[in-house]
């Protein structure tokens, strides 16, 4: 084959070119069929949050400021699903469903270690509910469509991709929620608490956060925390986690020392302050001890602590190793439940 041949082998035909855009035509028209049929299933179950806050400004006198945001009902009867930041430290919750009718809600349970709070609305219809997908059989690429009210502009939607999973998140409580999802789907103030949603038309992720500096990195706590978290939530009004009355700061051992010691980490937990009448002061912890091992764990940090300290350590004795100048202690903690 000539030279030329090959290159006009590899031009495009009018007959090709007219393919591939029926080709692209195609699988456009089945994405926006898919995202309209996602949009009509889950928009009725989606609310829009107003929170009423009341304040002091320097003078003394109360303030009402309204913020606004999002959430979606998840049972039939008024449950709804929205962040924790949404309605805390708030005097009045006032629920629009997409149909205009409007609810005074109740908090039933918030847990800001987690930025989730369930709300509950009084009637006596059967509401539209959203429900959940298993975050645990996601993967990178698939589809995933946000609606919300950002800004305020009620029922909004936008489409995009998962970009990862398995992400950790900080919350304002200083605690990190693991396995969180994250997604190019614009987010924007207001989408908060509203559902992160698959082709299926269920909930994969309740929309949380957004990095303001960038452009699309957005993200959503996943489907299965936020089941379980609902459903504590429901049962008991809060998430029960363990206490020790201690402030730490994250350090870095000498590597001497970490050999030594025979850590894999050469990271360890500075214990800078003891609360008084906590179980750290009862078990004779001080300012300047350093914690190696907590219940046969190796403490790199606050949050391998934060990740141990579950409800189910609550009232336990606990075996730690502690490191005091150079003295290798083992002392016993029985933490109590957070207050």
């Amino acid at each position: 084959m000539r030279f030329l041949d090959l290159i006009s082998s590899d031009v495009a035909t009018p007959a090709s070119q007219a393919f591939g855009q029926e080709h692209d035509d195609v699988l456009l028209d089945a994405y926006s069929k898919a995202v309209v049929k996602v949009v009509e299933s889950v928009s009725p179950s989606v609310v829009f949050i107003e929170a009423t806050k009341s304040m002091k400004n320097r003078r003394g006198e109360r303030l009402e400021r309204v913020g606004s945001g999002s959430g979606f009902i998840f049972t039939p009867d008024g449950f709804i699903l929205t962040n924790s930041h949404v309605v805390n430290s708030t005097s009045r919750l006032t629920v629009i469903l997409q149909s205009g009718a409007r609810y005074e809600a109740d908090i039933i349970g918030d847990d800001p270690s987690t930025d989730l709070a369930v709300l509950k609305i009084s009637t006596q219809e059967s509401l539209p509910a959203a429900t959940f997908a298993d975050s645990s059989a996601l993967r990178v690429g698939q589809v995933a469509v946000a609606i919300g009210n950002p800004l305020g502009f009620q029922a909004t939607v936008t489409a995009g991709v998962i970009s990862a999973l398995g992400r950790s998140l900080r919350t304002d409580s200083g605690r990190l929620i693991d396995d969180v999802i994250q997604t190019d789907a614009a987010l924007n103030p207001g989408n908060s608490g509203g559902p992160l949603v698959n082709s299926a038309g269920e909930v994969i992720g309740v929309n949380t956060a957004v990095i303001r500096i960038a452009q699309g990195i957005c993200f959503a706590i996943a489907s299965n925390t936020s089941k379980w978290v609902a459903a504590k939530l429901i049962r008991d009004g809060k998430i029960s986690r363990g206490y020790l009355g201690i402030g730490a700061q994250n350090i870095r051992l000498p590597k001497l020392i970490a050999r030594n010691l025979e850590r894999a980490s050469e990271r360890a937990l500075l214990i800078t302050n003891i609360e008084p009448n906590s179980p750290a002061a009862r078990a004779n912890l001080t300012s300047g001890d350093i914690l190696l091992r907590f219940d046969g764990e190796e403490i790199s940090g606050i949050d391998d602590l934060h990740r141990i300290l579950t409800e189910h350590r609550i009232g336990v004795p606990i075996k730690a190793s502690i490191l005091r100048r150079t003295d290798l202690l083992r002392v016993e903690i029985t933490p109590e439940e957070k207050r």
